[in-house]
C-alpha cells in the first residue's frame, strides 16, 4: 500500500493510502527516496492563514475543497503537503527517450512514496549528477528566492550585507552572499540553532533580535556606517524596523519574505528617513524580472541548479531534521508547524 502526506483539516496532518494510474507514453514513475515541504506559503496554508485559502477551506474549516492545481490537490479533495522530491525512475514510458530506468531527479511535489510525472515536456524534472547531495536538489526551490534577494538588492563585491531570518531561504542567501563577493555577512535570527548552522556555513558574525538591539550591532560592526545590503526574509516588522536601522546611507533592502499586515512596530521616520533607505519587494517569480530581458526566472531556476549540482552550497544542515517518512504527519506538525525553532527545512527520508 502506498501512502501520502496531505492535510485533513486546518494544523492536522495525516498519511492517507491512494493507487498508482498507469503510465502512459509521455510519463515516467518516481520511487521517492527523500522529500521536504515548505515552511513559508505552506505552513501559511497549512494554518488556513493564506489570504487565498478561503477558496480551498469551507467557511465551517471543517473540510478541504478539491482544487484544480497539479501535484496538490485530487479526487479525494484534500491538501497535499510537500514541495519537492528525490527519487529514482522505476518505470518510463514508450515515448521517453531522455530519462530511463535508474536515473536519479528532482521535481516538485508532495510528500509521497511515488510519482508519475511527464517526462518529455518537462524542465522541472531534473536530473542529478552523482555526486549532488539530496539535501542541494531539496533546495532548488528556496535558493531561487534567495538568488532573486540578492540579485534585486545590487549587491556587489566588497559590500557589507545583513541577512534577517534564517529559514532555507534566508540561510542560503547568506551562503550566497558570500559566493558573490561580500565582505561581511551577518545574520539575524532568535533561533540559537539556525544562527550557528549559518556561522558554521562562513557567515562572520550572528545576532539574536530578542537579546540585542540589532540596528545598533549593524552600526557598531561597520564602523558606525551600516550596511551595505540587508536581505529580509522573516516578513517580520521588527525586523524591518531594524533593517531600516542598521542600514547604511542609500543601502538596500531587498524584501524577500511574505508578509501577512503589518499591525505596529514599524517607523518610516527617524532612522529610515535619515538613512534613504531603499526598500526593493523581490519575487523571483515575478516575470518580467527587473533584469528583463537579460535575466528571467528561468535563468534565475537554471543558475541556482548549477550552483547545487556543482556543490559550492553546503546544504546539510538547511535540511534538518531528517525524520522517517511514516513519522512525517506528525513530524510536519511538530517541526513545521508547532515548533519551528526545532527546525530549518524539514526533511523526509524513505
Amino acid at each position: 500500500m502506498t501512502q501520502k502526506l496531505i492535510a485533513v483539516s486546518p494544523r492536522k496532518a495525516a498519511l492517507i493510502p491512494y493507487e498508482d494510474e498507469v503510465v502512459q507514453a509521455h510519463q515516467v514513475k518516481v520511487q521517492i527516496q527523500y522529500a521536504s515541504p515548505k515552511h513559508g506559503s505552506e505552513l501559511a496554508e497549512f494554518r488556513g492563514e493564506s489570504p487565498h485559502v478561503n477558496d480551498y477551506y469551507n467557511e465551517e474549516w471543517q473540510a478541504f475543497i478539491p482544487r484544480d492545481e497539479t501535484n496538490k490537490s485530487d479526487k479525494f479533495g484534500k491538501w497535499n503537503l510537500g514541495n519537492q522530491w528525490v527519487g529514482v525512475i522505476v518505470e518510463a514510458g514508450s515515448d521517453v527517450t531522455d530519462y530511463k530506468v535508474g536515473d536519479r531527479v528532482c521535481s516538485y511535489g508532495g510528500i509521497r512514496e511515488t510519482h508519475i510525472v511527464n517526462a518529455v515536456d518537462n524542465y522541472y524534472l531534473l536530473k542529478m549528477p552523482d555526486a549532488m547531495p539530496w539535501k542541494n536538489a531539496l533546495c532548488f526551490d528556496p535558493a531561487q528566492f534567495a538568488l532573486s534577494g540578492i540579485r534585486d538588492s545590487g549587491m556587489r563585491i566588497g559590500d557589507t550585507v545583513a541577512i534577517f531570518g534564517l529559514g532555507a531561504i534566508g540561510a542560503i542567501a547568506a551562503q550566497l552572499a558570500r559566493l558573490g563577493g561580500a565582505s561581511y555577512v551577518a545574520v539575524i535570527d532568535p533561533i540559537a540553532k539556525r544562527r550557528e548552522a549559518a556561522l558554521r556555513a562562513g557567515a562572520t558574525a550572528a545576532f539574536d533580535p530578542l537579546s540585542q538591539d540589532i540596528g545598533l550591532e549593524l552600526k557598531k560592526a561597520t564602523g558606525k556606517l551600516g550596511v551595505d545590503v540587508i536581505i529580509e526574509t522573516s516578513a517580520n516588522e521588527q525586523a524591518l524596523q531594524s533593517s531600516l536601522r542598521g542600514l547604511a546611507y542609500g543601502g538596500t533592502i531587498a524584501y524577500v519574505g511574505w508578509a501577512r499586515a503589518f499591525k505596529g512596530g514599524l517607523d518610516f521616520g527617524r532612522e529610515a528617513h535619515f538613512n534613504n533607505a531603499k526598500i526593493i519587494f523581490s519575487r523571483a517569480c515575478s516575470d518580467p524580472n527587473p533584469d528583463h530581458p537579460r535575466w528571467s526566472w528561468r535563468r534565475i531556476e537554471n543558475e541556482c541548479w548549477t550552483i547545487l549540482q556543482g556543490n559550492q552550497m553546503n546544504c546539510e544542515e538547511i535540511i534538518n531534521p531528517v525524520i522517517p517518512f511514516l513519522e512525517c504527519a506528525e513530524g510536519y506538525e511538530e517541526f513545521v508547524d508547532q515548533h519551528p525553532e526545532r527546525s530549518v527545512k524539514l526533511g523526509v527520508t524513505f
